[in-house]
């Protein structure tokens, strides 16, 4: 069993579960959808390319940081200004999360590890206005899932750990025989004429303690210099 994951975190980030026509709206943490999109992209896969090997991979996130909600909205015109309206969009700002993506073939998380290292096409947290910060690959574990996320360090800097709470809300796909509650966000197909998605259960596990980071890399600007 192995893991892999990655460190979603940037100015903006939005993950649409179900959004409909003027109203876009953001849920708490990273969707399936938004990351195996990402990760398809990733790889130079084509819209309606199968997403069954993706889709398979069991899926968990922790939130290191929870951001604040942020509401935009602009103003679409048609061809006459009577026509004008509104449409609203939600973000994340300044959110952090660690996602993983578990699988019992270590192959296939290193063929997604290499194409996130040299990706096709470019990547965004949710949406096209939404670029990732780096480091985005954090690399390939050799434990499962929800032990990865529990051990990962904070990814928090240092110096803002102590502002912040250490107690980071872990979310994952359920096992096998598991009930929990049910999310439709599973990505059967991204071909821009039928999108398809379909039905996850995942169970909250609450809270764990954060683990401390231990070291911290210092910046310094005049390095260079030298």
């Amino acid at each position: 069993m192995a893991t892999l994951l990655l460190r979603l975190a940037g100015p903006l980030q939005s993950w649409g579960e179900e959004s409909k026509f003027e109203t876009r709206r953001t849920m708490d943490m990273p969707t399936k959808s938004g990351v195996i999109g990402m990760l398809a992209a990733a790889m130079g896969l084509p819209r309606d390319a199968s997403l069954e090997r993706l889709s398979a991979l069991r899926f968990g996130v922790r939130v290191d940081k929870e951001g604040e909600l942020l509401r935009d909205f602009h103003i679409a015109k048609g061809r006459k200004d009577k026509d004008a309206y509104r449409t609203y969009r939600f973000y994340l700002a300044d959110a952090v999360f660690l996602a993983g993506l578990e699988s019992e073939d270590g192959a296939f998380l290193d063929e997604i590890a290499a194409a996130l290292r040299a990706p096709a096409f470019p990547l965004f947290l949710g949406r096209r206005a939404c670029p990732p910060t780096m480091p985005l690959l954090l690399g390939v574990r050799d434990t499962d899932l929800l032990t990865a996320l529990r051990e990962e360090p904070w990814l928090l800097p240092a110096w803002r750990q102590h502002r912040e709470d250490a107690q980071l809300r872990i979310v994952t796909d359920c096992a096998p025989g598991e009930q929990g509650t049910l999310l439709r966000d599973v990505p059967l197909s991204f071909s821009p004429v039928h999108r398809e998605h379909t039905w996850r259960a995942v169970r909250d596990h609450g809270y764990v303690k954060a683990v401390p980071t231990i070291t911290e890399t210092e910046h310094d600007a005049f390095a260079g210099w030298e």
